[in-house]
């Protein structure tokens, strides 16, 4: 598997690939996969689109995966040509999908079609993992093939959010709902909270405020300015922020 050699003193010794096996935790079987998976994204890697980075993302472990073909096919049918693209890099056939969900049996007996069909499990894990990160409810993945949830993209993640929306979570006072709250009523980026009067946000604040706060609010002068204290905040969070961004971005240039 690559992961010993002989020195010069006909003696075993650790390959680079066998120490990092190790240190990863990795089964060796597991290991040797994504030092192969490594190895073809090297040589390529769609840019156009996320599905590579969430096919590259998903576990590699044997999750047992019972793979609906059905499904498969109809989320396969939706991808967009950058999708498309990640499938037949990887190796995996549109015409295999298709014929798995009108009954057909993948192949597993020899070692190259055990590692294809591995492949084709991953990325069926890959387009749960879009799902998620796509604000798709858990509930509702689960109805179409088990989730798979990984520490990585956990940001996205926690924040429930479309990528869209993650830089606007990270505002002070902003979590996942607020952001989409913020984002519908027209502040859909950093720069724009930045430059926003506090006072043009606090009608979309009382609007993300559940109402069984809004009703124990008996003094409703005190309860607005709590909210135009709040958007000030706000305000302020995202101007550092946008700050931050200008700064990164210069010095990249």
């Amino acid at each position: 598997m690559g992961f010993i050699e002989r020195d010069n003193f006909d003696c075993y010794i650790a390959t680079q690939l066998g120490k990092a096996v190790v240190a990863s935790s990795l089964e060796p079987e597991d290991g040797a996969f994504v030092h192969r998976e490594m190895q073809r994204a090297l040589k390529a890697f769609v840019m156009d689109g996320e599905m590579h980075i969430l096919y590259t993302f998903t576990p590699v472990q044997e999750l047992s995966v019972s793979v609906n073909w059905q499904v498969f096919r109809s989320e396969m049918e939706a991808l967009d040509d950058s999708g498309m693209r990640v499938m037949l890099f990887l190796g995996l056939k549109p015409v295999v999908v298709n014929r798995m969900a009108q009954g057909g049996n993948l192949k597993e007996s020899t070692p190259a079609e055990k590692e294809t069909a591995r492949i084709y499990r991953r990325f069926y894990l890959a387009l749960q993992l879009r799902d998620l990160c796509n604000e798709m409810p858990v509930h509702a993945v689960a109805l179409k093939a088990m989730a798979a949830i990984l520490d990585h993209f956990s940001d996205r993640l926690k924040a429930g959010a479309k990528a869209d929306l993650l830089a606007l979570a990270k505002v002070t006072f902003i979590k996942s709902r607020t952001a989409r709250v913020f984002y519908d009523n027209g502040f859909k980026t950093v720069a724009l909270l930045a430059n926003a009067d506090p006072r043009e946000l606090v009608p979309i604040l009382m609007q993300a405020q559940p109402t069984k706060l809004r009703n124990k609010s008996k003094d409703e002068q005190k309860y607005e300015e709590k909210l135009l204290a709040k958007a000030q905040v706000i305000t302020d969070s995202a101007n550092r922020l946008w700050q931050s961004e200008m700064r990164q971005d210069l010095e990249e240039e």
